[in-house]
């Protein structure tokens, strides 16, 4: 079966910077578009950034435009999420998420275009 890996997560202080991993089996990687996602505490969850399948295209959101990095590793099936200039509003559980068969990063900004779903991992960003 599908399964997605996170990694990375932990307390930071701000401006500081983290990297989040997922690792994924039980799929063709190469061809899904990825993403992460994340839910801060009493919010709904929302897109951070994706990247579509053959890696040229990304989204980000306007939140994290210029600071959040996605990139993906088709070898190692593994998706990055590299986060600098760390803010408080940051804080937030952060999923990894499998998007459809070729799709693009503009294809995979909802939560319904996502197929598969990491159990996520916490990053708390102190002030």
């Amino acid at each position: 079966q599908v399964q997605l890996v996170e990694s990375g997560g932990g307390l930071v202080q701000a401006g500081g910077s983290l990297r989040l991993s997922c690792v994924v089996s039980g799929l063709t990687f190469r061809r899904y578009a990825m993403g992460w996602f994340r839910q801060a505490p009493g919010k709904e969850r929302e897109c951070v950034a994706t990247i579509g399948w053959s890696g040229s295209s990304t989204y980000y959101s306007d939140s994290v435009k210029g600071r959040f990095t996605i990139s993906r590793d088709n070898a190692e099936n593994t998706v990055f999420l590299q986060m600098n200039s760390l803010k408080p509003e940051d804080t937030a559980v952060y999923y990894c998420a499998v998007g459809g068969q070729y799709f693009s990063a503009s294809g995979s900004k909802t939560e319904g275009a996502m197929a598969y779903w990491g159990k996520g991992t916490l990053v708390t960003v102190s002030s």
